[in-house]
């Protein structure tokens, strides 16, 4: 799913395709979405697109997106994303048409699917139709009802919280796969264990905290129409320093994953499963990181707009990162492109020689691009700004991460690291 830190951009494979995996995550519904999350940073996309213009993935981007894609793996298995906006507004025959085209263009391989969702238009025909084709659900859920409720609205401003609840527990009842997606923002990163034996006592095994960090915006932001979605630079030199008032302030964020962990690691290692924990281990382990963000480079993981157009990354969908369309333009070659080999470079060679000399960058590796716009103590650009939070946690988190490996490598349960 990552680059492996070689140099060299990867030879194609056959047909032209990569012979390195890599992730293309649809948004069948662009940006459109019925919520408006105050933090939310893909909605204003739409001002990319003209009045008019359908926001919905027609069925001819379907087809060539699952046919391309298929084709373009050079492994056994290949994982379709659904993203948005709000995928579910697509509709469930959507997502019956783009099962059909799998069947059609699988050549052999495994097809799995992934669906995140704000969980409030999930009923029982959809949680029955995602638990008998074995989509695996990201939910967005932040937490008890004032914690979610506080900036995850719909579009009149009114509270979300009781749907995606009983969204929750159709999922349960179905037996649909899912984990949950928390949002840790400026407030929330308050109430750590508050939120956590939330998710507990809902019988939710896999979390993943998110933080949310937003930049404010700048004159690149308003000459491309938005408010809020300042584009990312790769550099580090964004020209908008300051960040918008519910953006988590990088130390909470580290006492924040500090006072889930010391919970988790006292009560539910081996029951529940906080994947920002389980990442930190696999480094500890030596094993290759589960996310983009802590890879030493990036650019495996891809975008494709409703219409076709794909981006380097979710998080830079922005005119300067798109690479082509997918109805006129190969796929292979817009994962191997110049432009692509250079954005994925850049996590590692734009990393400031601060960060190089960190006893967690084995952990961290600098951090999504998106929010390497801080500084060093020195004055060098391209800092995450979420550094001292992630110092904080991983230094704290160290120890019984080297135990939790020691246990591995005799071949004995990491739970075991409650006993003492």
């Amino acid at each position: 799913m990552v680059h492996d830190q070689q140099k060299d951009r990867p030879a194609a494979g056959p047909g032209g395709g990569p012979q390195v995996p890599f992730h293309l995550m649809a948004k069948p519904a662009g940006p459109v979405c019925n919520l408006r999350c105050r933090y939310c940073f893909y909605r204003e996309k739409e001002a990319f697109f003209p009045g008019g213009t359908s926001l919905f993935m027609p069925e001819e981007v379907l087809e060539a997106y699952t046919r391309e894609y298929i084709r373009s793996q050079p492994g056994p298995s290949v994982l379709f994303e659904w993203q948005g906006g709000e995928p579910a507004l697509a509709g469930l025959d959507f997502f019956r048409k783009a099962l059909e085209f799998q069947k059609k263009y699988n050549q052999g391989k495994e097809i799995s699917n992934s669906f995140q969702t704000n969980g409030t238009l999930l009923d029982e025909s959809w949680c029955a139709f995602l638990s008998k084709n074995r989509f695996l659900v990201g939910l967005s859920l932040d937490g008890p009802e004032a914690v979610h409720d506080a900036f995850r609205v719909d579009r009149d401003g009114g509270p979300t919280f009781s749907r995606v609840l009983d969204s929750l527990r159709l999922m349960q009842k179905h037996g649909v796969e899912f984990n949950v997606l928390a949002a840790v923002n400026r407030e929330s990163a308050k109430k750590p264990l508050e939120i956590y034996r939330f998710f507990r006592e809902k019988d939710v095994r896999f979390i993943q905290f998110v933080p949310i960090v937003e930049r404010e915006a700048d004159g690149e932001a308003e000459r491309l129409g938005l408010s809020l979605a300042v584009p990312p630079s790769l550099d580090g030199k964004g020209p908008s320093l300051s960040v918008t008032p519910w953006s988590v302030k990088p130390e909470a964020y580290g006492d924040f994953l500090i006072g889930v962990f010391d919970e988790w690691v006292r009560n539910d290692v081996g029951r529940i499963f906080v994947m920002n924990f389980e990442w930190a281990l696999a480094a500890w382990a030596g094993v290759g990181p589960g996310m983009c963000h802590l890879a030493p480079r990036c650019g495996r993981n891809l975008i494709l707009e409703h219409n076709g157009d794909v981006f380097s990354c979710d998080h830079f969908m922005y005119p300067a990162y798109r690479l082509g369309n997918i109805r006129e333009d190969g796929l292979g070659d817009m994962v191997l492109s110049e432009q692509q080999a250079a954005f994925g470079a850049s996590k590692e060679t734009a990393l400031p020689g601060y960060c190089r000399r960190c006893d967690v960058l084995f952990v961290c590796r600098g951090g999504c691009l998106k929010h390497r716009f801080g500084r060093t103590p020195g004055g060098d650009p391209g800092l995450n700004y979420l550094c001292g939070g992630f110092k904080k946690f991983y230094r704290h988190a160290g120890p019984v991460m080297k135990r939790m490996t020691e246990l591995i490598g005799r071949g004995l349960p990491v739970a075991k690291i409650m006993e003492g």
